[in-house]
């Protein structure tokens, strides 16, 4: 099973428009960072999680053309606009792409890029929208899911469990629930959002994720959804042995 980092910027990227980097180093690659996404392989499947406007870019990067499924952890634009790019997807399997979310997300989906579900009189439908409603099981992967508070929404958290192995991704929320804690608890590997050093009112910071790392016992702690403030370098010379911070392209697992 392995993780990699499609994006681990927040909603503007590093750097801003406007070639603002603000505390980041331009001539630190690790600190370019496009839109949050990450790609899993388990199982013997390869599963998107979240189709932001960066992912053409992405995919090429990672020498990926298929996917089997996507989730979709909530419908922020920076997490769901690249959807369109599932056309060529769909065209490169020569199959319609799975695409995955909770029930009241993918009604939300359906009616924004009805094009996509529903095709047209001159194009096919490419992905066909599926609910999740409880835990899966990919050729031996278990996978599971809690909701998660990002302001006033919810967003999705996965976690991926392979025998004693396991990998979590926690993107786009502000606090801890007592369900995220049980199934984040003892994680091995845990990408966690952390937007900046203050606080947000709809994301993690960074004190609050190495607090709550440290009490969940988790065992890597990998910083994502970062904007220009959190600079690589910074970062590194600051954070405990057992937390890293995220680059687009980084790949975590065995």
């Amino acid at each position: 099973m392995k993780l990699r980092i499609l994006g681990c910027g927040t909603s503007s990227g590093v750097p801003r428009l406007g070639n603002d980097w603000g505390s980041c180093d331009p001539a630190d690659p690790r600190n370019r960072r496009s839109r949050a996404a990450a790609l899993v392989e388990a199982g013997g499947e390869r599963i998107l999680i979240d189709c932001g406007p960066d992912l053409r870019e992405q995919l090429n990067a990672a020498g990926v053309g298929e996917v089997d499924r996507v989730i979709v952890t909530h419908d922020h634009a920076d997490h769901l606009h690249g959807i369109d790019d599932l056309r060529q997807v769909a065209h490169n399997r020569a199959d319609q792409v799975r695409v995955f979310g909770r029930p009241d997300l993918i009604k939300r989906i359906e009616e924004r890029f009805r094009y996509l579900f529903h095709g047209n009189a001159l194009y096919p439908a490419v992905a066909r929208l599926e609910a999740i409603t409880g835990e899966w099981v990919v050729g031996g992967i278990r996978v599971r899911f809690c909701d998660q508070p990002h302001g006033r929404i919810t967003s999705l958290g996965i976690r991926f469990d392979e025998a004693e192995r396991s990998i979590a991704y926690a993107i786009d929320f502000h606090t801890m629930t007592d369900e995220m804690t049980s199934l984040y608890q003892g994680v091995g590997i845990w990408v966690a959002d952390c937007l900046r050093r203050r606080p947000h009112p709809t994301h993690a910071h960074l004190d609050a994720v190495l607090g709550w790392a440290r009490e969940l016992g988790v065992g890597q702690l990998v910083l994502s959804h970062m904007d220009n403030s959190m600079d690589v370098q910074q970062l590194s010379r600051e954070l405990p042995d057992w937390a890293t911070p995220a680059y687009d392209g980084m790949e975590v697992g065995w």
